[in-house]
C-alpha cells in the first residue's frame, strides 16, 4: 500500500484533496489563525500517514536493520560421516565446507530423523519426525505419493514472514503436481522433482526418473554440462537476484548420491586414489564444496556474510557400497539405524552472531533447522514442532540438552532406535535390544546392555514415541527393504534372522 500513488478522487461527500490541503492565503495566518493551525495539522496528520504505509515492510523490498537474516540450508545427498576434512578426511579435501564450519559452529554429534532419502527430508523441512505423518518411504515416482499436504513446511512459514523462498536441486517429496515445491511454499524452483538424476544427460519428460527433465518452476530445463555445477550456478543467481529481500534458499544437492559420475578434469585432480570409485566419489564431493565456495563468496561480494544463516549437513549416512563413501569411525551405513545411517556432518554459521571455532557436542538434529531459522526470522515458531531453536544453545543461555530423546523408526527390517545424551538403544530385525554408551563408543562396538539397567526405561519410551504413530502412507521402493544384501550385511544379518524377520513383516 502505498498513499502516494493512490489513484481516483476522494468520496463526494468530503472535500476534494486539492481543498482539503489549500494553504492559508498569503498574509492570512494571522487574520485566520484558525484555518493556519487546521491546515498544519492536516498537513502533519497525512505526512504520518504516508511514513507509516511506505514503512510497511514487502517481499519485494525489506532493507531495514530489523529484517531477519537470509537463511540457507545446503543438504549434501549420502555424504559419508568422515569425507569432510573437520571430520578428519585424509585422501582429498573439502576446504570451502571446512572454512564454513571454522566460522561458525560444528556439531559433533547431529543427527537426522531417517537413514535414507525422502523421509530425512520431509524432517528436515516440517521441524516434525515424519513418522507422525506417516512418509517412512521414498514415495514412489509417478505413483502419486508424496508428502502430505496436512504438513506445514518451512518456506510457508518464512513467506508469511515476508521472505522470498528458493528450491534448487533435489526435492524427492512427490512428483506429482500437488506436492511439488511451488505447492508448499517456494516462490521458486530449479532442479529435479524425483529421488535423483544423470548428472550429464536429460530426456524427455515420459523418460524414466534420472533422465527426465529438470524444472525451472514448470518449464522444462536439459541437464546443461555438470549437473552439480549447474545447480551451484542457479543458487548463486537466487542469492544475487534477492539480496535486497530476506531470503530463504534450500540448496538440496544430488550429490554424491549415485550415479557415480564427475567431470574428467575433476577425476584428474585425484589420480593418487587408486580406487577408481573412490577417486569419481572424491571428484563428486569436491564439485559440492565448489559450489558452497560459490555460494558463500557471493554472499560476501554482496556484503551479506553477517546478515546469513547458513546451515550445511548430509541427508544421512554413507552407503560404501553403492557410491564409495566412508562413515568412519561408525557403524552402519545408509538404511540402517546405527550411527552411520543417521549421523552427519552438521554446520551452522552466522558471523557476529556465532562465535568461529564454536564446537558443540550435545545431540542436536535436522528437526532443529526449522525452529532455528523461523525464531531467527523473527517469525512464530509452530507448537507442534519436535525441533528446537539451536541459537540459545549456541549462546549459553539454555544450559540443558536441546533433546531429552531422540528417536529413529526405519520400516525396512523393523529398525528402532533412540538416544539420550550417554546412552543408545538400538533394536533391528528380531535381536534382543542392543545397549551402547554412544559417548564413549561412537562406534557402537561393545553392547552393555546385560550390566546396564537402562534398557527397559529407554524401550519404553520408544514404544511410547511410536505407538501414536500411523501407517505408512504407502509402501515403499524395493530398496527399502531389509532384505537387500548391503543393508543385511550393515546389520550384521544372517540369513535365520533374515527368515524370522519375513516370518513377521508387515505388509
Amino acid at each position: 500500500m502505498s498513499l502516494c500513488v493512490r489513484p481516483g478522487p476522494w468520496p463526494s461527500s468530503r472535500r476534494e484533496p486539492t481543498q482539503w490541503l489549500a494553504p492559508p492565503a498569503r498574509g492570512s495566518w494571522v487574520a485566520e489563525p484558525s484555518r493556519a493551525i487546521l491546515y498544519t495539522v492536516r498537513v502533519l496528520i497525512l505526512s504520518l500517514l504516508v511514513c507509516c504505509a511506505c514503512s510497511v515492510p514487502t517481499r519485494t523490498g525489506s532493507a531495514g536493520a530489523d529484517r531477519g537474516p537470509n537463511i540457507i540450508v545446503i543438504l549434501a545427498d549420502d555424504l559419508g560421516h568422515a569425507d569432510v576434512g573437520f571430520h578428519g578426511l585424509t585422501d582429498f579435501a573439502t576446504p570451502n565446507i571446512d572454512r564454513l564450519a571454522a566460522s561458525g559452529a560444528r556439531f559433533t554429534d547431529a543427527y537426522v530423523t531417517h537413514p535414507y532419502c525422502s523421509p530425512s527430508r520431509a524432517g528436515l523441512l516440517t521441524g516434525r519426525y515424519q513418522h507422525r505423518f506417516g512418509h517412512i518411504h521414498n514415495p514412489k515416482f509417478r505413483a502419486g505419493d508424496g508428502l502430505p499436504l496436512s504438513e506445514t513446511l518451512l518456506p510457508e512459514v518464512l513467506s508469511q514472514a515476508g521472505y522470498v523462498t528458493g528450491i534448487v536441486g533435489k526435492w524427492h517429496l512427490g512428483d506429482a503436481p500437488p506436492f511439488r515445491p511451488r505447492q508448499r511454499g517456494f516462490d521458486e524452483f530449479f532442479g529435479i522433482l524425483g529421488g535423483g538424476h544423470d548428472y550429464f544427460r536429460s530426456a524427455g519428460p515420459d523418460a524414466r526418473e534420472y533422465l527426465i527433465p529438470l524444472k525451472r518452476n514448470d518449464e522444462d530445463v536439459p541437464v546443461e554440462g555438470c549437473l552439480t555445477q549447474q545447480l551451484s550456478d542457479a543458487g548463486v543467481d537466487f542469492v544475487r537476484r534477492h539480496s535486497e529481500s530476506p531470503f530463504f534458499l534450500y540448496l538440496s544437492y544430488n550429490a554424491p548420491h549415485g550415479p557415480l559420475q564427475a567431470p574428467s578434469e575433476l577425476e584428474e585432480r585425484f589420480q593418487s586414489i587408486e580406487d577408481p570409485r573412490r577417486r569419481t566419489y572424491a571428484a563428486m564431493v569436491t564439485s559440492v564444496d565448489d559450489g558452497v565456495g560459490d555460494i558463500t563468496e557471493a554472499i560476501g561480494d554482496l556484503s551479506l556474510t553477517e546478515r546469513t544463516l547458513l546451515f550445511f549437513l548430509s541427508d544421512n549416512g554413507g552407503p560404501p557400497f553403492a557410491n564409495a563413501s566412508d562413515n568412519s569411525p561408525l557403524r552402519g551405513v545408509k538404511g540402517t539405524v546405527y550411527e552411520g545411517g543417521v549421523r552427519v556432518p552438521f554446520v551452522l554459521a552466522w558471523p557476529g552472531r556465532v562465535s568461529p571455532g564454536t564446537v558443540y557436542d550435545l545431540p542436536v538434529s535436522a528437526l532443529d533447522i526449522f525452529p532455528t531459522a523461523v525464531a531467527s526470522a523473527g517469525a512464530n515458531v509452530p507448537s507442534n514442532l519436535d525441533g528446537v531453536d539451536l541459537m540459545p544453545h549456541l549462546s549459553g543461555s539454555a544450559t540443558g540438552p536441546p533433546h531429552e530423546h531422540l528417536y529413529w523408526y526405519a520400516a525396512g527390517g523393523d529398525q528402532y532406535a533412540i538416544r539420550t545424551q550417554d546412552r543408545k538403544l538400538v533394536r533391528t530385525l528380531t535381536r534382543d535390544p542392543e545397549l551402547y554408551d554412544i559417548q564413549s563408543d561412537i562406534s557402537e562396538s561393545v553392547d552393555i546392555s546385560a550390566e546396564d539397567g537402562s534398557v527397559a526405561e529407554l524401550e519404553s519410551a520408544l514404544d511410547a514415541w511410536h505407538a501414536t504413530h500411523p501407517r505408512p502412507q504407502w509402501l515403499g521402493t524395493a530398496r527399502d527393504r531389509p532384505i537387500s544384501p548391503n543393508t543385511v550385511t550393515a546389520l550384521s544379518a544372517d540369513q535365520s534372522e533374515i527368515d524370522a524377520w519375513l516370518a513377521v513383516a508387515r505388509p
